[in-house]
C-alpha cells in the first residue's frame, strides 16, 4: 500500500505529526510513505527516516498556482491508495483531494476539529471524542481510523527524533566552535507571533539567574531576534549568542547534549522535546493541553490571565506572557535540568 501525508507546515506542527508517521511506518501492509510539505518548511524533513519520500510544493510567490498544479499532477501519477490530510486547511484539503485518483480515499478532520471547516468538503472526516484535544493524538487518530485501528490503542505518544552520529558530530563541532562545554542550557527568544513572546526584560532577569550556575546559549531565528539575544547576553559573562542559525541536524545535536531548554511555543521548543532534552515551555496565547510536550522531562509555565489561551496572533491587552513569574521559571529549570 502506498500512502501520502499532507502536512504542509509549520515547524512545530510537523514535529507533532512524527508519531503519526511512526504509526504508518510500523504497519506491515504499507510499503511506501510519502509526505507533502510547503517548501518553506522542507528543512524540517531533514530529520525524517530515509524511507520517507518528501514532495516540496511552493505555495508562496508569483508562480504558486502553477507550481501547486504541477505538484498535483506529479502526485496523481504516484497512484496513492490512501491520503491523510493532517493540516485541516482549505489548501491542504484541496491538494489532498486533487492528488487522489479514483479509488483513493482522503481522510482528515471533522468540522469541529478542522481549523478551516470548508476543508471537510475535500476529505472523509474522522470523528473525534470531545475530550481529544492534543494535536499529537488527533493526528494519530486520523491514521488509526483510516486503517481500522481501535481507538483505545491511540493515545499521546511523544514525538521522538533518533539522534544520528552525524547529528552528534555536527553538534559537538558547533559547541566547540562557540567555546561551550557541558553543562550548558539553551534559551530561545523567538516566537512566530507577538502573543507567544516573553518580553525582553523578563528574559534578561531569567538569564541573570541561570548564568550564575550554567553557561547559557541563546538561539535566534532572524535579525530582530538576534538583536534581542545580544541585549540579553549583556546581563552576564556566561551567556553566548549563537553566531548563526544552525541547520536542523546541527541543532538536534546541540539540543541532545544540553542540560535543559527554555523557550516559548515554537518549532525549536518542540524539536528540543523530541530530542529528549528537558524543556521548560512558556505559554501565553496557546496552551500545553493542545500542543505541549508531555512527560516527566517537561515543565509548563502558564500565565495568570483569565483570557489565556485565546489562540490569537494579535492582542490589544497583552497581559498573558508578561504575567509569567520569572522565579517560577527559574525554579522549574532547577528542577528539570540534568
Amino acid at each position: 500500500m502506498k500512502v501520502l501525508i499532507v502536512k504542509l507546515s509549520a515547524f512545530g506542527d510537523i514535529i507533532h505529526a512524527l508519531p503519526a508517521l511512526d504509526d504508518l511506518l510500523a504497519r506491515p501492509e504499507i510499503n511506501e510513505v510519502h509526505w507533502l510539505v510547503d517548501q518553506r518548511f522542507a528543512f524540517v524533513t531533514d530529520i525524517f527516516p530515509s524511507q520517507v519520500k518528501v514532495h516540496k510544493v511552493a505555495l508562496k510567490g508569483d508562480n504558486r498556482i502553477r507550481h501547486a498544479w504541477q505538484m498535483i499532477q506529479a502526485l496523481r501519477n504516484e497512484h496513492f491508495d490512501m491520503i491523510f490530510d493532517l493540516q485541516g486547511l482549505i489548501k491542504s484539503g484541496f491538494m489532498a483531494w486533487a492528488s487522489a485518483k479514483s479509488g483513493c480515499k482522503v481522510f482528515g478532520f471533522d468540522r469541529e476539529q478542522s481549523p478551516e471547516w470548508p476543508n471537510r468538503w475535500f476529505v472523509h472526516p474522522v470523528k473525534f471524542h470531545p475530550n481529544e484535544k492534543h494535536v499529537v493524538p488527533l493526528y494519530r487518530h486520523i491514521i488509526a481510523a483510516a486503517l481500522g485501528t481501535k481507538d483505545e490503542e491511540q493515545s499521546y505518544h511523544a514525538p521522538h527524533i533518533q539522534i544520528t552520529s552525524e547529528m552528534q558530530k555536527q553538534g559537538v563541532q558547533a559547541l566547540h566552535d562557540m567555546g561551550i562545554q557541558a553543562p550548558f542550557s539553551v534559551l530561545h527568544v523567538g516566537g512566530s507571533y507577538i502573543t507567544k513572546r516573553l518580553p525582553d526584560a523578563q528574559w534578561q532577569q531569567l538569564a541573570k539567574h541561570i548564568q550564575k550556575e550554567q553557561t547559557l546559549l541563546i538561539l535566534w531565528g532572524n535579525k530582530e531576534e538576534k538583536q534581542r539575544a545580544q541585549a540579553i547576553a549583556k546581563q552576564g559573562k556566561h551567556i553566548i549568542v549563537a553566531p548563526q542559525c544552525f541547520s536542523l541536524l546541527t541543532l538536534a545535536g546541540i539540543l541532545q547534549q544540553a542540560s535543559a531548554y527554555i523557550g516559548q511555543d515554537t518549532g525549536v521548543t518542540h524539536l528540543a522535546a523530541a530530542c529528549d532534552c528537558p524543556t521548560i515551555t512558556l505559554w501565553g496565547a496557546t496552551a500545553p493541553w493542545r500542543m505541549g510536550a508531555l512527560g516527566a522531562l517537561h515543565r509548563h509555565i502558564i500565565p495568570q490571565a483569565n483570557c489565556s489561551p485565546c489562540f490569537n496572533r494579535q492582542c490589544d491587552n497583552f497581559i498573558c506572557m508578561p504575567s509569567l513569574n520569572i522565579e517560577h521559571i527559574y525554579h522549574a529549570w532547577q528542577e528539570t535540568y540534568r
